[in-house]
């Protein structure tokens, strides 16, 4: 079959045959009969003729059989004129409807068409057969075409989707959907065949061979794309090879299709700018993964089973512990085989395409045992147990085959089948899994397993196909996913898939609703457009919306969270929450069929919802996945390595108990839902699909039974409607579909309106309008363009009807004449006859008469003897004579004339030869005028080229220099965060020490302050004691009030809710464990202010010291200089973000105030609501129901509060844990910042005795130093610059974004509110004028009114309460965080401090070398110590002491700021507390709005009864009246009859009795009228209560509000006044902190010296001098190292990368150097005692020496290897192509900041080495005034307290004034800001002006190429007119000498024959005469003619 389709014409099945179409038969036809298209069960539509019209029906005749029908005009749908007949374009046609659509496709499927276009739509109908349509030739007819030049098919779309993508630079999509085995993959295949060969960058690929055509069901590798793949690129055929891969894993064999996808994907193809593939991306969509475990009747599981236990040899199934197809549980129906395929051919074909893939062997056979491990999952058999319900393994030979494939030990994996461990509470409990629980555990495996081996193989086909060498311009991306289908039952996976192309639709629709706008718009045309795609946006919104109210996905995972939750309570949900929603319907089947339905656009459809929780959960066996996690084989780890994020055992246990009992639950934090991921993805895609230019193909399967030539038409309709296709028709017909261009409209429809243009030249346009005004068309109906004519549907089949109609008739007209002239012609002949026929009788009868006359035989014999007859017989001959002359005459003439011909003939020839020629050289001309012109072009192309390319040379090493640039600045952060976790691990181990060494300080200390001093110092410690006690008790008192706040609001609380009084109790247990810290802090403080004693004595000594120390306070100045800078800057912060929070808290306030007012409104509508609720509940028996509903609710609020409680409880153990993680943080770098500073003090002594020996080494040392620094300095000042201001935009915009969402939340609910008030308002009037009709019934109801208001108002109260506690809340977290913020600054103030230490110890390092000689010095210095070193201990205790204070200060700090930062967490608690009770009371308020609309509905009702009441009433009272008139009437004619005296006794007695019953019938209706007063009264007392009640609810209403909002401004003005209050207690905590630091520092200072000199002492020992000489030699060795990489490294960046690798060592070295200081302090105590342990404890520390000399060596070569990372990561840096031009502008603006820096830098540096100097300056005074310090200490002291007080003063002044700079700092970077963009702006605008000059310049060449062809062609015509007009004057001249000849011969020929002409002009003339020749004959034309003339005659004669 494949070979007669091969011989076959391609062009019939692309091509229509016009002559069939343009049949003016079929037209006359269609005209006449009036077809229409007509419904049918069995075509879909019928062809009829409209026979009658009967109303609203019509009769039709049936085309087909003749048969007549009656149809509703609804019914019908008009017919296309057959000049519409398999157009190729369905939006073409004039009448757009389904009828029309499915016949065109019809016809064109019969005819071999099987694509069609419709509006942007490409339908492909399925041909079931192979077309020859797709090979090489096809390819190359469709390359380079339009879309409108080609006939429809997939490659036009592909072209037009590659051309747009390179002319506009914009990405495209391709969207291929459709039922399944319609086409998708194919017609994919095809679109990447056709890219793959038109974008290959493979020279070869001329000779590439692609397939014939595509397969009808869809073959399972593509044999003629492989076996022609050789020819394309590497790339290009890994790209045709990834299908089969995929095809494999992911495709099945189904009822409908053999070869069907059962995943969806998305395959993104990448060009580079030049329109080369160079990359392509695979993403995959909804993989139906329940296939592999189970397969419905007659279909397969995926295609890679049978092809692996097929076609694997042996060996292979040795190793994979393979069998046979029967013996797998998972292979449901056996061994199912594909017609015309063999899995082991296609096994071989996938194991090809894998290795062309680049799979490595391992890969492969990993691959294949994870397929044949979940075959083994099915053959894992569980049994019951017969006493229990528990689950056993009898036979255990699967599990074992299982756990080899997959690398787990059998016994753990039985284990954790039948008995997981579940986690109940803290604890874990082995749980007994019964049957059906393991069975479902086994078979969650086997699908979640091949689940991720399908996505590693998308991600290794990824890989391989992912290129970085060029990076891709833009991309195309081809769509293949499952259609809009509608089953009798859908699923959670149908309603994803729908979902999905309710969103594609959407789109679709969009972009058509752009395109017809871009139409209209360049037309010209006024049409208020409607963008379509809002009309599927309620059921998208319906499925995906998150709140308010939730959507179907929304409400499913929330139902996942819930316990007990199950299929039933989501659907219960469901409708509840969208019950009333348009798209939403409840089913009208039985419950067991359908659950809930939703209008799609396609239609309804019906969902079921079983086993929905579970499908989105996805739950697993945790206890097997993490043994698959820990598995021995590396591919099987990999794959289960998001062990974390599965729905493990223990949380679906309440979710489904019914199924599966306590079963599954999932890790926390990490659930992720099935419908999430998928929305995730989705919303990828669309994202990407919107910033594509869509193409869209539809595939539509036309029948089941898969036969080619068959078309089901109501299969194809339903496809139709779901795939979008008549939506879009539909969207067609709402706009102009028809459009026609002003001359073919005018071609066409002229012979209509024959008088409307007048003759002449006329404009198209105006022509056609006036056609239009002459046709009478309805305006609405066309609009006129600029080029178009715009028609509304079925306005050109009208326009075709007339336009037959007017065409009949003149051809009708014409035939009439035509018939006519040829009966007139007929009847003249017949005449002409006629009159012959009478001549020849009367001839006849005249020889009849003759014949026998005598005298006529004589006349008939003697005539020829006469000499005429002689006369006759000359003349004869003469005759002869000259017909012979003539004939010879003629023949001359004859000759003549060929002579003049073949004349003429060479004339032309020769002409044509000179034009030729003269063409010719024209030509040549021209050609080498375009040679030269191609030439210079050449040149002038070839310049540019070569400009270009050194541009793009620069432009690539400019990138590669930014590419180095950013890979450094990676590594280079990679470093720090290296740095930063050693450091980490560094402080834990030093925070050990620290504690172990604390403990032992403390003990001592406690000691000796027992001993010491106890008695003298008493009365001072009292003193202080009081003034702490009395600071601690304000402090007490504040925190008291605070805890009085507290409990209020916990009050208020507890009369909301009694489950918040678990939450207070915590919240008291907090406060009473802070007494206790308080009652610790108190002893604490005792101990405090002994040593403030013992430090005030200490500083009285140095106050002494430090007066005459006023030249160091000059150096401390200049440092307290750059201090101030970094205070101000901090300050400058620290004012940002206070205005910033005076600017939060005025839109709190004005949010406080909205809301204020919006609570105003809800008091007055829940007051409304409540009495409108109590007489719904009097009018209503429903009271019970609705208590079971509050019961309801009150329940679900307990739950909902033991959560948040729960909630809170975790958060606040998390919070403690961060507090102390952050505390232990703090202390750790205020430790080593002390460790830093005793030996930097300790270096800088050995530095100046070091300093005369080692000049020359130290200026070049210093040298590369400075350099360093100072880019190590501005890159850190960069850092932390670029760090902040990160922080404070995102930290601002945050905080932006929430305000904003605040307000335009409260601006909603007060908008809301006003319109609820004003209609509440209105329906309030209205009620009060209607309650005086109510009845006395409204008593009861009143009483249960006024209960419920109660309530309602208390709530309402405590709503209000919490908002107000909100608000403070708020306000007290902002305060905190501006600490917080304020500490962390300070924080990075010590950080960067810490930097520059270690700088110092960087520059120190290279002074160790003079370290022997000071050792030498220090052994004499010895003895000297020895003595000094007892008067220096008891100095050194009491310096101990006061760091110890000054250490529990900063501890007290850090305590105080985890207590503020705990109130903040608790605030945020409180706050989403408050959130969910204000979403609950929004609820409440919604359902009461309902209850209210019912009470206002049931309110109408009982008006209504009232009015019938009154109405009713004045009924009987007339009646009463009637009766009473009626009743005085019968009492007179009683009293008449009374009075006659009449015999009438029996009357009298009868009328008696009637008088009798009147009077009761009287007294009855008293009665009832008596009642209905005394109702209406009641009515109207109850109306007067009422009116009293609301009076005195308004009044109290106003009373309560006027409380509240006095309260509430109480309440403000208190929270104002602690704010201030807090505000002064941080001032004066950081004032007291900055005395603190700064006596700390002259402490330490002091300290230290004491410290070096102990330690000079100590270490002057033999053994440290021979350790000294160790770490000389090492420093010397690490010095020359350090020397040759400094000179090696040319550039900054690895400059400063090598030295902060080296402080990494240095740094290791300091913190053991600190461990050794602290062995040395221990030591020095024990001094006296301990003389020996000194030894010991000095030689540790050398040994310690060599351990870090060790560490750094490791860390060299750890250094080392990260240098080779780094160079193998350059490599990767192309990718950053695009953002060159950002970051040039950023390197640009760095590295004028990094001039500045070094500038900073230097100037730093110079100040630093004047530092030093004034140091060793004031280090020798202090060492010669160390004798006379304790003379002069009390003048000293008011010296130095009278210079603090001017230094303060002048640090104030300072700071206002940084702070005025910093003000206008602020607007000049606001300006700058503002000047960027407008530059910025100003680029663009300067680049599009530049785009566009070159475009018009490009154009402007094109003109002057055109200008200058059309002077050339001007040239050439002037020189052809020159040419004819020679060979014109040729021409004449000749035919003039022509003329001549003739007339000379025509002379002679009359001078010749002069008689003959004389004899026969008579019989000449006559014969003219009778023919009826013309007279007017010219001089030749009469001789030629006398001469026939004469030789007729003598014909005659003879």
């Amino acid at each position: 079959m494949s070979q007669r389709s091969g011989q076959e014409d391609p062009e019939r099945y692309l091509f229509v045959d016009r002559a069939v179409v343009y049949n003016p038969a079929a037209q006359a036809d269609w005209t006449a009969k009036r077809l229409v298209w007509i419904p049918s069960e069995r075509n879909g539509f019928e062809a009829a003729s409209v026979r009658e019209e009967r109303g609203d029906e019509v009769v039709v005749e049936l085309a087909e059989n003749g048969k007549k029908a009656v149809v509703s005009k609804d019914d019908i749908q008009k017919m296309n004129p057959p000049k519409f007949s398999k157009v190729e374009d369905m939006a073409e046609l004039t009448c757009l409807n389904e009828a029309s659509v499915l016949h065109n496709l019809k016809d064109r499927y019969y005819s071999g068409l099987i694509y069609t276009y419709s509006g942007l739509f490409c339908v492909v109908i399925n041909p079931y057969k192979n077309l020859p349509i797709y090979s090489e030739n096809i390819i190359e007819m469709y390359r380079g075409k339009k879309r409108h030049e080609m006939p429809p098919h997939i490659y036009a779309i592909s072209e037009s989707a590659y051309r747009c993508m390179l002319q506009d630079r914009e990405d495209q999509s391709i969207l291929c959907t459709g039922e399944s085995g319609a086409g998708k993959t194919e017609n994919t295949k095809k679109v990447i065949q056709y890219l793959a060969h038109v974008a290959s960058s493979h020279k070869g690929r001329k000779d590439h061979i692609p397939p014939d055509s595509p397969k009808p069901v869809k073959p399972q590798v593509q044999n003629a794309v492989q076996s022609g793949s050789l020819f394309y690129g590497e790339l290009e055929r890994q790209l045709l090879q990834a299908n089969p891969i995929l095809e494999s894993f992911g495709n099945a064999k189904t009822v409908k299709n053999d070869n069907s996808s059962r995943f969806g994907k998305f395959i993104r193809i990448n060009f580079d700018v030049t329109g080369y593939i160079v990359g392509a991306n695979i993403e995959t969509y909804l993989l139906e993964k329940s296939r592999a475990i189970r397969q419905a009747k007659d279909e397969r599981t995926f295609h890679i089973f049978y092809q692996l236990l097929a076609g694997a040899g042996e060996h292979l199934k040795s190793d994979l512990l393979l069998e046979g197809f029967d013996h797998y549980r998972f292979l449901s129906n056996g061994n199912i085989t594909i017609p015309g395929q063999q899995d082991k051919d296609n096994f071989q074909e996938t194991m090809e395409a894998m290795h062309i893939m680049s799979f490595g062997h391992e890969e492969i056979l990993a691959m294949l045992k994870v397929v044949s491990s979940v075959l083994q999952f099915g053959n894992i058999t569980f049994k019951k147990e017969r006493n229990s319900d528990q689950a056993s393994m009898p036979d255990n030979t699967a599990a074992q085959k299982l756990c080899h494939l997959l690398g787990m030990n059998v016994m753990e994996f039985t284990r954790a089948i039948l008995s997981p461990r579940i986690k109940v509470g803290r604890d874990y409990v082995q749980k007994a899994q019964t049957k059906e629980q393991a069975d479902f555990a086994v078979e969650a495996l086997g699908k979640a397993t091949y689940e991720r081996l399908f996505r590693w193989l998308v991600h290794r086909i990824n890989k391989a196909l992912d290129r970085t060498k060029r990076q891709g311009a833009s991309f195309i991306g081809i769509l293949d996913i499952a259609g809009f289908e509608i089953f009798q039952l859908n699923s959670f996976e149908q309603m994803c898939i729908n979902y999905t192309n309710e969103k594609l639709q959407q789109l679709f629709n969009h972009t058509m609703f752009v395109l017809e706008q871009e139409e209209y718009q360049r037309e010209g045309i006024e049409w208020s457009f409607i963008d379509f795609g809002l009309d599927l946006q309620p059921c998208i919104d319906l499925i995906e919306r998150p709140a308010n109210p939730p959507g179907v996905l929304a409400l499913l995972d929330e139902e996942c969270w819930f316990p007990k939750a199950t299929d039933k309570t989501f659907v219960a949900k469901l409708v509840q929450e969208q019950g009333t929603h348009t798209k939403f319907q409840k089913p009208r089947q039985l419950k067991d069929k359908a659950d809930f339905c939703i209008m799609h656009y396609a239609g309804k459809v019906d969902y079921k919802a079983d086993e929905w929780l579970m499908k989105n959960m996805d739950p697993l066996n945790d206890n097997v996945a993490t043994l698959l996690h820990q598995s021995t084989d590396k591919f099987i780890a990999e794959l289960w390595k998001d062990v974390d994020r599965i729905v493990g055992l223990d949380q679906v246990a309440g979710m489904n108990e019914t199924a599966f009992g306590a079963t599954y639950k999932t890790k926390k934090g990490m659930f992720r839902t099935v419908g999430q991921l998928y929305k995730e993805s989705l919303t990828k895609l669309m994202a990407t699909l919107r910033n594509t230019n869509p193409n869209f193909v539809r595939c539509i399967i036309p029948n089941h039974e898969k036969r080619a030539g068959k078309l089901e038409p109501h299969l194809v309709l339903d496809q139709l409607r779901c795939n979008g296709v008549l939506e879009g028709i539909r969207i067609c017909r709402q706009g102009f579909p028809n459009r026609i261009v002003f001359q073919e409209f005018r071609q066409r429809y002229e012979i209509l309106t024959p008088n409307a243009i007048p003759k002449g030249f006329m404009d198209g346009k105006q022509a056609c309008e006036r056609m239009i005004r002459a046709l009478e068309l309805d305006p609405n109906l066309f609009r006129i363009g600029q080029s178009k004519i715009f028609f509304r549907t079925g306005v050109l089949a009208h326009l075709e009807e007339e336009r037959d109609l007017k065409i009949t008739d003149i051809i009708i007209y014409f035939q009439s004449v035509c018939r006519g002239y040829l009966a007139r012609k007929a009847f003249a002949k017949k005449q002409q006859q006629l009159s012959a026929l009478k001549v020849l009788q009367r001839n006849c009868a005249a020889y009849l008469k003759l014949r026998h006359w005598q005298w006529w035989r004589l006349f008939t014999k003697v005539k020829p003897l006469l000499q005429v007859t002689r006369q006759e017989e000359e003349m004869q001959a003469k005759d002869e004579e000259l017909v012979k002359v003539k004939e010879r005459q003629l023949k001359v003439e004859n000759e003549l004339v060929e002579m003049e011909r073949k004349h003429q003939q060479l004339i032309e020839e020769k002409n044509i030869l000179a034009e030729q020629l003269h063409a010719e050289t024209e030509l040549f001309a021209e050609a080498e005028e375009m040679r030269v012109r191609l030439l210079s072009r050449k040149q002038e192309l070839e310049e540019i080229l070569h400009d270009l390319e050194s541009r793009v040379e620069e432009e690539e090493e400019r990138n590669q220099s930014l590419q180095n640039e950013k890979k450094k600045m990676q590594s280079h952060i990679q470093d720090l965060e290296e740095q930063l976790d050693e450091e980490e691990a560094a402080r834990q181990k030093l925070q050990l020490d620290k504690v172990t060494a604390e403990a032992k300080i403390k003990k001592m200390e406690e000691d000796i302050l027992l001993l010491e001093d106890q008695n003298s110092k008493f009365l001072k410690e009292r003193k202080l004691l009081e003034d702490s006690i009395g600071e601690m008790t304000s402090q007490l008192t504040e925190e008291e009030e605070k805890a009085k706040n507290l409990s209020k609001l916990k009050n208020k609380q507890e009369l909301m809710m009694v489950d918040l009084e678990e939450r207070l109790k915590k919240e008291e247990k907090t406060r009473q464990e802070l007494e206790k810290a308080k009652r610790k802090l108190d002893a604490e403080t005792t101990d405090l202010q002994d040593q403030i004693i013992e430090l005030q004595a200490q500083i009285e000594e140095l106050k002494i010291q430090l007066s005459k120390k006023e030249e160091e306070l000059h150096a401390a100045l200049a440092r307290s200089d750059e201090e101030t800078v970094q205070k101000n800057n901090a300050l400058k912060q620290v004012r940002e973000l206070q205005a910033h929070l005076a600017e939060l808290q005025e839109d709190l306030e004005s949010e406080k105030m909205s809301r204020s007012k919006a609570e105003k409104l809800k008091r007055d509508l829940s007051e409304e609501l409540e009495a409108l609720k109590t007489e719904l509940e009097d009018t209503l028996d429903t009271t019970a129901a609705q208590q079971e509903l509050r019961s309801k609710r009150e329940q679900e609020v307990a739950e909902l509060k033991k959560a948040i409680d729960d909630e809170s409880q975790i958060h606040e153990a998390l919070i403690q844990e961060v507090r102390q993680r952050h505390a232990t943080a703090l202390e750790e770098v205020s430790e080593q910042l002390e460790q830093a500073k005793r030996f930097k003090v300790n270096l800088e002594k050995n530095k100046q005795s070091l300093e005369n020996e080692n000049k020359e080494l130290a200026c070049d040392v210093k040298s590369l130093q400075q350099a360093k620094m100072e880019s190590e300095h501005k890159r850190k000042k960069m850092e932390v610059q670029l760090q902040e201001f990160m922080s404070r935009a995102t930290e601002g915009e945050r905080v932006k974004g929430e305000l904003a969402e605040r307000s335009h939340k409260l601006q909603s609910e007060v908008d809301n509110a006003y319109t609820l008030q004003e209609e509440a308002e209105k329906k309030s009037i209205k009620l009060a004028k209607e309650v005086d009709k109510l009845n006395s019934k409204l008593q009861d109801s009143e009483e249960l009114r006024q209960e419920e208001t109660r309530q309602k108002l208390n709530l309402s109260g405590q709503i209000r309460q919490l908002e107000v506690d909100k608000n403070t809340l708020l306000e007290q977290q902002e305060e905190e965080e501006e600490a917080r913020r304020n500490l962390e600054k300070q924080l990075q103030m010590l950080h960067s401090q810490l930097f520059e230490t270690k700088k110092k110890l960087e520059e120190d390092v290279g002074s160790m070398e003079g370290l022997e000689e000071m050792k030498r010095k220090l052994q004499k210095d010895v003895e000297l110590t020895s003595q000094r070193l007892e008067e220096k201990t008891s100095a050194m205790d009491k310096m101990e002491k006061t760091k110890n204070r000054l250490q529990q200060e900063l501890d007290d700090l850090m305590v105080d700021l985890d207590h503020q930062r705990q109130t903040v967490s608790n605030l945020e608690k409180k706050q989403k507390k408050f959130d969910q009770l204000l979403a609950e009371e929004k609820s409440v308020s919604a359902r009461y709005a309902e209850e209210r609309d019912r009470a206002e509905a049931e309110a109408r009702e009982k008006d209504t009864k009232a009015l019938s009441m009154a109405r009713a009433l004045e009924e009987a009272l007339e009646a009463k009246d009637e009766l009473e008139r009626f009743n005085k009437q019968l009492r007179a004619e009683m009293e008449d009859l009374m009075s006659s005296k009449d015999d009438v006794g029996k009357s009298v007695h009868e009328l008696e009795k009637s008088k009798r019953t009147l009077e009761q019938q009287v007294e009855e209706m008293r009665t009832q009228l008596e009642e209905l007063e005394d109702e209406l009264q009641a009515t109207e007392d109850g109306k007067l209560r009422l009116e009293v009640n609301m009076q005195a609810m308004k009044a109290q209403f106003d009373r309560d509000l006027q409380a509240r909002d006095e309260q509430g401004e109480e309440k403000k003005r208190s929270l104002v006044k602690q704010v201030r209050e807090m505000e002064a207690e941080l001032e004066e905590e950081r004032k007291q902190r900055t005395l603190a630091v700064a006596s700390k520092k002259k402490l330490e200072m002091d300290l230290n010296e004491l410290e070096g000199q102990i330690e000079a002492g100590n270490k002057g020992r033999d053994e440290a001098v021979k350790q000294l000489k160790k770490l000389q030699a090492q420093m010397k060795d690490y010095q020359r190292e350090l020397e040759e990489a400094r000179a090696s490294r040319d550039e900054i960046f690895t400059q400063s990368k090598e030295s902060e690798k080296k402080l990494k060592g240095l740094e290791a070295e300091i913190l053991q150097l600190q461990e050794d200081h602290a062995a040395s302090e221990r030591a020095r105590r024990h001094a006296e005692q301990e003389r020996d342990e000194l030894a010991e404890e000095i030689a540790s520390s050398a040994s310690g020496k060599s351990s870090l000399l060790e560490e750094k060596r490791r860390l060299e070569a750890r250094i080392a290897q990260l240098e080779e990372e780094l160079e193998e990561e350059q490599g990767n840096m192309e990718l950053l192509n695009d953002r060159f031009r950002k970051t040039n502008i950023q390197v640009e603006t760095l590295n004028t900041e990094l001039a500045a820096e070094r500038s900073t830098a230097q100037k730093s540096e110079n100040a630093r080495q004047q530092m030093e100097r004034q140091n060793k300056d004031l280090k020798s005074k202090l060492a010669e005034l160390e004798g006379t310090v304790k003379s002069k200490f009390k003048a000293s002291i008011t010296a130095l307290e009278a210079k603090i007080l001017q230094l303060e003063e002048q640090m104030e002044q300072e700071a206002k004034e940084r702070a005025a700079a910093n003000k206008i700092i602020r607007r000049t970077e606001k300006k700058l800001k503002e000047v960027m963009l407008q530059v910025e702006d100003e680029r663009r605008h300067a680049d599009q002006y530049k785009e566009q000059m070159e475009k018009a310049n490009s154009r402007m060449k094109q003109l002057k190429r055109q200008l200058e062809e059309a002077e050339e062609e001007a040239t050439r015509a002037n020189g052809a007119r020159r040419k004819l007009q020679r060979e014109l004057d040729d021409a004449t001249e000749a035919s003039e000498a022509l003329t001549r000849e003739v007339n000379t011969l025509k002379n002679r020929l009359r001078r010749g024959g002069p008689v003959s002409s004389f004899s026969s002009g008579r019989s000449g003339r006559r014969k003219l005469n009778l023919d009826g020749a013309s007279v007017d004959m010219s001089d030749d034309d009469s001789d030629s003619r006398a001469g026939d003339f004469n030789d007729i005659q003598t014909a005659n004669a003879e």
